[in-house]
């Protein structure tokens, strides 16, 4: 080529390059401009940016109108400029923004920094170039979407904001106020908060060091958290006094002397225990802040959950809400006792290689190391290094020497559970608790946890059988069956006791005999037992297989609860919701709860009252939920569902009374744990007491005689009627002459509708193949 058309080919692609670079820049400056006239949500206005300083906390009520808590900028523990040390203050700048009494707002020398350093030269150790203006924005505004688009929208958002600040208020306002609103760590917001916490002192007391290691936990509230690692913590510390030392802020000398000192925490006692109905409180947060972005002020302003003193009114019942915490608190140090005392010196977090491995490399901690560039033989030998930390237990939280695989492996074996209490008739949450302490551990169980329900799910199946027109007393045998087509699953009953015997509907459902649930969604068809569930409300997929009858799906306890709405409420599922209503700081509604269309009857009148008298049998004298009556003494009208799932990895138990309908679970988070035999991991052993304790309490108490004392409706009597029959029938020699059933039988379910053909769908058979006993007894009935 030459010399001249490579000069006009560099031309062509200097031109086009440059045309690319003014297309890009024109672009971004459009982003920009509509991020700021709003078309990607409304910024705050100057009259909003002005209100903050005299914000007032959003208070939250039960049904009663107490007070269950409150979200907010600034409570009563926020401090004024002048309680701030000057040390607390140096620092800070110092640290997070050294240019922050230099710039308005944005520091577009630290931007540039930061581009080029993780842009060009990868190194993503530079920071985020955000000034203490722009984390003050994102305090009082916190980040909603989390995306990657969602991320660049807010970061435009707070730049545009802090400039605002600016404008609005001093440094020394914009400095109080970031220290007021500002995360620390074990959930601590708030400087006067974190030194009460840490140190036990207000924050006009806090010393040098003490100050730096507040400072120095911004960065990364649990990393640099000084009770769980006070060696990172240190270190850090000496890394916000070497920058204040930078800055001219401390002599040189000075630090020499004491970076080598440590800097002891003083741990206020209770400062970890949880609020109550904390879980509730932080889903009628998520909730709230949907509901008000619907809503404008008259200005035409957004409301703010955290400072325009709003007022929530909520479903919950605060003295039912307290009871189930209590008797979840009560059971749990048991349960896991026993959990741990099952699997003894077997257990898989002791000699378990592979199991210890797994937990290792799937936590955060590793992952954070991974990152730093460590080798995994490094990553597990620092693991290994003992430092004082504090670790989550019932009794009282366990301080000492630990290291990160200890702590690791500790919470891999804690079980966790949930409970939710609903109104049965409105769908009102009384009591809501997503774990067991919600300081330790934020996943919420009611609504985010998916697990198998066991046979909790055996109702709908028996419903579905009603509906199809099988009759309560309607024996079925309760032997093994093998069904060839689905790998050779043969449903079991965890004994023999029942393959001999003919069982009714009230005897199965009461003993929860598997062989015989699979036998019922036979007669009923896995389609129509799949179509009641989703009537019921239940929306997660449901597998279209044979065990589904055995509760192999996996929903939520909320979704659970809301299907079980069609055995207490005239066989209609229940909508759950926890907000009556919002009102603003003078008390207008701005929001109120509309009650929807009412749902469609999904069982008929017969099915729901013999459906009611089955689960209420099953909390009687030999049922599966029989412990309610002779070791907690409950007298009271009480229907229930236990449920175990495969190897005692999840225990359920449902209890339904005429005026509150109740879930709760127990089972560890890691699936890989189970309880080593079903005598402990049953749902009756591991989450019906949860249920006992807390009804026990609540009858104890006069306040809610109304729930306690309240009965079902009798049933009619042509319910009563057909429920009359024996239970349990033993098979005799004429049976099984006749009965063409071996032991065990085999069968398949038809590939195209998971049912049997029509010769084998009935296990008692078809009538000309039951059994001459079975046929002469059907006779005489039907004379009757």
């Amino acid at each position: 080529m030459s010399e001249e058309n490579s000069s006009g080919w560099k031309r062509i692609l200097l031109k086009w390059s440059l045309a690319a670079l003014l297309i890009g820049a024109s672009l971004i400056v459009l982003f920009i401009a509509s991020v700021y006239l709003g078309f990607w949500g409304a910024l705050p206005n100057d009259k909003t940016l002005a209100n903050i300083s005299h914000s007032q906390s959003t208070r939250v009520f039960d049904q009663n109108n107490e007070l269950i808590g409150k979200y907010y900028l600034f409570d009563r523990t926020s401090v004024k400029y002048e309680d701030l040390p000057e040390d607390l203050i140096q620092a800070l700048v110092a640290t997070e923004d050294s240019r922050f009494y230099e710039h308005k707002g944005i520091d577009y020398r630290s931007l540039l920094r930061v581009l080029v350093k993780t842009l060009i030269m990868g190194d993503r150790s530079a920071g985020g170039g955000s000034t203490i203006s722009q984390q003050l924005a994102k305090n009082l505004f916190p980040r909603e979407d989390h995306s990657k688009l969602g991320l660049v929208l807010s970061k435009i958002k707070e730049a545009i904001t802090a400039t605002r600040l600016e404008d609005i208020y001093s440094k020394d306002d914009i400095l109080t106020l970031y220290l007021n609103t500002v995360s620390f760590p074990d959930n601590t917001f708030g400087i006067e908060s974190a030194s009460r916490k840490f140190y036990s002192k207000s924050t006009s007391s806090l010393t040098l060091q003490e100050a730096a290691t507040l400072v120095g936990t911004l960065k990364a509230t649990y990393t640099y958290n000084p009770r769980i690692h006070p060696d990172k913590s240190h270190q850090r510390r000496n890394v916000v006094l070497s920058q204040m030392v930078k800055y001219d802020y401390l002599h040189p000398d000075d630090y020499d002397l004491i970076k080598e000192e440590s800097t002891p925490i003083k741990y206020a006692q209770g400062a970890n225990q949880q609020e109550t109905a904390a879980y509730f409180l932080e889903q009628v947060r998520l909730k709230a802040r949907t509901l008000i972005e619907k809503q404008k002020k008259e200005d035409g302003s957004q409301y703010n959950l955290y400072s325009d003193g709003l007022k929530i009114y909520t479903t919950l019942d605060l003295g039912i809400q307290k009871k189930a915490e209590a008797a979840l608190a009560r059971h749990m140090p048991t349960i896991q006792k026993s959990f741990e005392s099952n699997w003894g010196n077997q257990a898989p977090w002791k000699v378990d290689a592979t199991f210890v491995q797994h937990v290792i490399r799937e936590s955060q901690v590793f992952k954070n190391l991974q990152k730093e560039g460590l080798s995994e033989a490094e990553i597990m030998e620092q693991l290994q290094v003992k430092k004082n930390m504090t670790l989550f237990d019932w009794s009282k939280d366990k301080e000492g020497s630990f290291s990160s695989k200890d702590s690791l492996l500790y919470y891999a074996k804690m079980l966790n559970a949930g409970f939710l209490a609903m109104d049965p008739k409105t769908g009102g949450f009384r009591a809501w608790i997503g774990g067991v302490n919600h300081d330790y551990y934020k996943y919420d169980h009611v609504n985010q946890a998916k697990r198998q329900v066991g046979s909790t799910f055996k109702p709908f199946v028996y419903a579905a059988a009603l509906e199809s027109g099988v009759e309560p007393c309607d024996r079925v045998s309760g032997k093994t069956v093998t069904y060839t087509n689905f790998d050779n699953w043969t449903p079991s009953n965890g004994t023999d006791e029942y393959d001999d015997k003919y069982l009714s509907m009230q005897a199965a459902l009461t003993k929860s005999i598997n062989t015989i649930a699979v036998k019922m969604m036979e007669k009923a068809g896995v389609d129509r037992v799949m179509e009641l569930a989703e009537e019921a409300g239940i929306e997660s997929q449901l597998p279209r297989v044979p065990s589904l009858a055995l509760g192999t799906a996996s929903l939520t306890m909320k979704e659970l609860a809301e299907a079980y709405g069609i055995f207490v409420n005239q066989g209609q599922g229940l909508t759950g919701y926890m907000i009556e209503r919002i009102e603003d700081a003078d008390g207008q509604v701005i929001y109120q709860h509309e009650f929807p269309e009412s749902k469609d009857q999904v069982l008929s009148d017969y099915t729901y009252q013999v459906m009611q008298q089955l689960l209420m049998a099953v909390t009687q004298s030999g049922g599966t939920g029989s412990r309610l009556r002779w070791k907690y003494g409950l007298e009271t009208d009480i229907a229930g569902k236990t449920g175990t799932t495969q190897s005692n990895r999840d225990g359920w138990f449902v209890g339904a009374t005429p005026k509150l309908l109740t879930v709760s679970w127990v089972g560890a988070d890691d699936s890989r744990l189970h309880f080593k035999d079903t005598q402990y991991g049953q749902g009756a052993n591991s989450a019906l007491p949860i249920f006992g304790l807390f009804y026990q309490s609540l009858i104890s108490d006069p306040k809610y005689r109304s729930i306690t004392q309240a009965k079902f409706p009798a049933p009619d009597e042509e319910v009563v009627s057909d429920l009359e029959c024996e239970g349990v029938e033993e098979e005799n020699f004429i049976q099984g002459l006749f009965n063409k059933e071996g032991k065990p039988k085999e069968k398949s379910f038809d590939q195209e509708d998971i049912q049997l053909d029509s010769t084998e769908v009935k296990e008692e058979e078809p009538e000309e193949d039951q059994g001459l006993f079975k046929r002469v007894r059907k006779l005489f009935k039907k004379k009757d």
